[in-house]
């Protein structure tokens, strides 16, 4: 009885924050018509997750369901995103992960249209991504044909997540980032910190020769 209190009691907290960031990710317009999607670890083998459909910037605690690391709703009746499954690899990838969040923002649609990888240096804000401690640290994040075959497309991020060391983040073309981090304020962060760096990149790449 103590074990479902203190996991109803988690959960509340996750819902929370979650709907937090989808109402901040709104405001700048990040998240438009029901784009977008956020999920948090509930334990090892759980997460949660916004159920299929809703508004990121009108979300409550109803609009979120629990689903097992491979992407299944353990909930009878409620529908997920049919991209549950990336957030099930990243998951499934590193136990560490405790948010991940999925934005459709202008600047990365664009860059992820260009190139297979936006590279990122001289920005202060790359010291919030693992490992980097220095501005003029060179960072590339990669860019990931688009696939409605989401099985498919969670196979090709795992295996080159398995050859390759991440920013805590990726793109995929003409679609949005993903970003991750420790928990939803750490994941919350990278993004708004990626977003503004990959605005800057748009504004340099609108500049005269």
């Amino acid at each position: 009885m103590e074990q479902a209190i203190t996991s109803a009691v988690l959960q509340s907290r996750l819902a929370d924050e979650l709907v937090a960031a989808g109402a901040l990710f709104h405001r700048r317009g990040w998240v438009p018509a029901t784009g977008g999607n956020f999920s948090a670890r509930l334990a090892l083998d759980r997460m949660l997750i916004t159920v299929s459909g809703v508004h990121k910037g009108e979300l409550s605690n109803d609009d979120f369901l629990v689903a097992d690391l491979h992407g299944k709703p353990l909930q009878a009746g409620r529908k997920a995103s049919y991209e549950t499954g990336l957030h099930a690899q990243l998951y499934r990838f590193d136990p560490s992960i405790g948010a991940v969040l999925h934005v459709h923002t202008v600047a990365n649609t664009v860059l992820s249209r260009r190139s297979d990888r936006v590279r990122l240096q001289a920005y202060e804000l790359l010291k919030i991504l693992p490992g980097i401690s220095e501005p003029e640290t060179v960072v590339e994040v990669p860019v990931f044909e688009n696939d409605q075959d989401i099985a498919r497309l969670s196979q090709r991020v795992d295996a080159h997540m398995k050859g390759h060391q991440l920013p805590a983040a990726y793109l995929i073309a003409g679609h949005g980032l993903y970003a991750w981090g420790d928990n939803v304020a750490q994941a919350r962060h990278r993004v708004e910190a990626l977003e503004f760096m990959f605005e800057c990149e748009l504004w340099n790449q609108k500049e005269p020769a």
